[in-house]
């Protein structure tokens, strides 16, 4: 089961674009696209509700603004999450999976990114209501109108995986993983994704490095002033490198709206970490030697 898209190896996450973040003007996100697409990244990750349901719309606007064609880059997006916000009635932050509401969800993305198509559609988060034969149905239909191309979800466990896999098969999992949250590592969510080659996506890639102080990050950082120096490659460069280096093949989804910091993260994919390396930065954080 392999993607049929080819996607970039680093994809812009657009979460923190709009109100969530840096509040990016029309003409700055249309600057910021153009970046992205003659710097390597075409692909760019979305969820309906980043930015209280609004920066899917922004986005959508500024893409028309751009030099950018439809064809050379890919566009992902998220539905289910039900958030408390006034643009909707919602009264406490549930899920929805129904049928209906995934077609809904889609067709609003598809307005509000200006597209006749998303090339990848994910589940959000799992729901304890979810049904697969109500989400097949809807993919499904969703997919025979051209609507979307591929299927997948974020932040599912094996077993959900496989609940929906009961029904359609999912091409993609996006999760947290960085060298301080690495779980997916152990509890076979990339094992999952190479048996079946599916896409794994990481979220968070830098993990809490440069937001957390601590034991943890003075370990860490030890090992990185002398891994630095040898690969001649900054702290957010190596924290790429170390988990490009899995055999899921994981693509990062960088976050940051800084076109230098783009562009480091795409020549992270120069970057081939040695054994021990790895090994050495896997050790810091676990603050123990591997079993």
């Amino acid at each position: 089961m392999k993607n049929d898209i080819k996607y970039s190896k680093i994809i812009a996450g657009t979460m923190t674009w709009g109100s969530w973040g840096r509040q990016l003007t029309s003409a700055e996100m249309t600057d910021l696209i153009d970046f992205c697409k003659d710097h390597q990244i075409s692909s760019f990750d979305h969820a309906d509700i980043y930015g209280d349901y609004a920066n899917e719309e922004a986005f959508g606007k500024a893409f028309l603004s751009s030099n950018t064609k439809r064809e050379e880059v890919q566009f992902i997006t998220k539905c289910g999450i039900q958030f408390v916000t006034k643009v909707r009635s919602n009264k406490v932050k549930h899920y929805d999976y129904s049928t209906d509401y995934i077609i809904w969800s889609a067709e609003r993305s598809l307005v509000k990114l200006k597209t006749d198509y998303l090339d990848l559609f994910l589940l959000h988060r799992p729901s304890p209501l979810m049904h697969p034969d109500e989400v097949a149905e809807a993919i499904y239909r969703l997919q025979k109108e051209g609507k979307i191309r591929e299927f997948g979800v974020s932040n599912f466990t094996n077993s959900q995986v496989a609940l929906l896999e009961k029904s359609i098969p999912v091409k993609a999992n996006q999760v947290e993983f960085s060298l301080s949250a690495n779980k997916v590592m152990y509890d076979g969510t990339f094992d999952d994704c190479i048996i079946h080659n599916r896409m794994a996506m990481a979220w968070s890639p830098l993990g809490g490095y440069f937001r957390e102080n601590g034991q943890k990050r003075e370990r860490i950082e030890k090992v990185m002033k002398e891994l630095e120096e040898k690969y001649k490659a900054n702290a957010s460069q190596l924290l790429l490198a170390w988990i490009l280096k899995h055999p899921a093949e994981v693509y990062p989804v960088v976050g940051t709206t800084n076109e230098d910091r783009l562009n480091e993260s795409v020549l992270a994919l120069e970057i081939v970490l040695e054994t021990e390396d790895w090994f050495s930065l896997l050790t810091a954080s676990e603050g123990h030697e591997v079993p």
